[in-house]
């Protein structure tokens, strides 16, 4: 079956849904895609502390960005994001879409503080403020337009380009852009077709990638692999940030995020000796920016030869602590620590995404009608190191930006003939669970072991060997077996995984939350 829309945006977080809320507006026909059967399974979900909102900080909030970054941000983006995102905020989620942030018994926004931030300035809910933007964008979306289609439990699996995907020779010669993509529909195991005259990239990072690590378990380079097969530039893939305190317990790989936040509000952290070791590695101590905090307690867990360390927020009211952090609270409890009593033990785990596809200042990659906006971006806001709560603006506000851009020029656009691209041939061979499970394990294992928080040219060498011999196993299993998602996206995987140990092994200079010991 084919689809056609003015724009098809690949994935259903704040990027993505900002984007779909700009143009529904102005009346496009708007196809969003989502490998989940629950759209709101995203990163975004998952943000606890919160989002900025500059207004009358813009120039100092540029000013932290750069700091937090080492001063390698972007200076443009980052003046862009401070002196902008503002309005947009205040019209989408609070006009539009009635996002509930905290405030006073008058009305007025609460702010919090987090790391590396001059002054309390990021809107919050609970600690759960980015699952709470979530349903209200989504609910936003849903009740005020028809125009907007979403495929759920539907994969991306590449974009469409004439060069790579055109029936007759003569479309190679064509302009190169991007035409939508195929997509892998889970439910009927078909390969759909959705043409559009502009595709937004929105997947997120890459956090699955790593054994440890604070994202869905969707955030595994789809998107990366998919322009970069496309022939998009991808770029700082070097730069992932470690989330210094995620929750120490559980079978999972994904690890509960203990927010920024519980530090920010005066948390503690202490070794497995019942030492408060943070002044040791900067003067900021707990609130240094976080690659420091991160590589401090990882120094910290070797030296002291433990499993992990402790936060200490025991010194708060306990009333306080269960009204400000519930869902932390909840999530503690459950795995049996009363956070209000108890230390809540900690370990680092992969976080976020600093570099991505390379885009202009308005989501533009370096292919014709392809965006790509949030987390699967790099904009040159981060840099080697993202200040704490500019992911969900990020998201937010070049999401905004991508739309207005696509509107200047959609009505120039035409969408392209469905049959004038191949079909999708699918595979023959059924798929053996257990080798996709264990190669996934493979991967993870690598990425931490190998090319995680401290990297070196022997470990880089070993990662190397790895993904040689996992690439040529994968791409020759894959031409030949049926499609599955966890296929799709071990494939995607691979191909990212060894991106970022390129990446890792052309910068030798240790920056930001990317750090070389050899």
């Amino acid at each position: 079956m084919n689809f056609e829309f003015d724009v098809l945006i690949i994935g259903t977080g704040i990027a993505g849904l900002s984007a779909a809320a700009g143009l529904a507006e102005r009346g496009l026909k708007v196809g969003i895609v989502t490998r989940e059967k629950d759209p709101s399974t995203t990163n975004t979900v998952w943000a606890q502390g919160g989002i900025i909102y500059a207004k009358g900080s813009e120039e100092s909030l540029v000013e932290d960005i750069m700091k937090a970054s080492s001063g390698t941000s972007s200076r443009e983006a980052a003046k862009l994001v401070a002196y902008e995102s503002s309005s947009i905020l205040e019209d989408l989620l609070i006009h539009k879409a009635h996002s509930n942030f905290e405030r006073d018994e008058s009305g007025e926004l609460l702010f919090t503080k987090e790391a590396a931030h001059s002054m309390p300035r990021i809107l919050y809910r609970g600690d759960y403020t980015g699952k709470d933007i979530q349903i209200t964008l989504l609910n936003y979306l849903r009740d005020n337009f028809k125009n907007v289609t979403f495929f759920t439990s539907h994969t991306a699996i590449d974009l469409l380009t004439a060069l790579h995907h055109g029936v007759t020779i003569q479309q190679r010669y064509e302009e190169n852009k991007v035409l939508g993509a195929y997509v892998f529909n889970q439910e009927t195991h078909s390969v759909e077709k959705i043409l559009a005259k502009y595709t937004i990239l929105a997947t997120g990072g890459i956090g699955a990638l790593y054994l440890h690590h604070t994202n869905s378990e969707g955030a595994r380079g789809d998107g990366h692999a998919m322009a970069k097969r496309a022939g998009a530039v991808l770029t700082d893939l070097e730069f992932i940030q470690f989330h210094p305190t995620s929750f120490y317990g559980g079978a999972t790989h994904r690890r509960f995020l203990v927010s920024e936040a519980v530090r920010g509000e005066g948390g503690l952290l202490i070794n497995s000796q019942g030492v408060r070791f943070m002044a040791k590695y900067h003067p900021d101590m707990e609130l240094a920016p976080r690659d420091v905090v991160a590589r401090a307690i990882a120094e910290e867990i070797i030296e002291t030869r433990s499993d992990c360390v402790y936060l200490d927020i025991t010194h708060k009211d306990p009333e306080w602590i269960k009204n400000r952090f519930p869902t932390i609270y909840k999530h503690c409890l459950e795995h049996g620590v009363d956070m209000s009593k108890e230390r809540i033990p900690v370990v680092p785990a992969a976080h976020y995404t600093c570099g991505g596809v390379k885009t202009d200042l308005k989501g533009q990659t370096t292919l014709k009608n392809l965006y790509a906006v949030g987390e699967v971006a790099c904009t040159g806001l981060h840099g080697a190191n993202r200040l704490a709560s500019t992911s969900l603006l990020e998201g937010m506000t070049f999401g905004h930006f991508a739309a207005l851009d696509i509107l200047k020029n959609v009505d120039k656009e035409t969408i392209y003939s469905s049959d004038k691209i191949k079909d999708w041939i699918d595979g023959t061979e059924e798929v053996d669970n257990a080798l996709i499970h264990q190669d996934w394990m493979t991967l993870k294992q690598t990425m931490w072991n190998y090319v995680g928080l401290t990297r070196s040219k022997d470990r880089l060498s070993r990662a190397e060997a790895m993904f040689n011999e996992l690439s040529d196993e994968i791409n020759r299993f894959y031409k030949d077996a049926k499609l599955v998602d966890s296929l799709i996206g071990l494939r995607n995987a691979v191909e990212v995984g060894h991106q970022v140990l390129l990446a890792s092994r052309r910068n030798t200079q240790s920056v930001g939350c990317f750090y070389r010991k050899s």
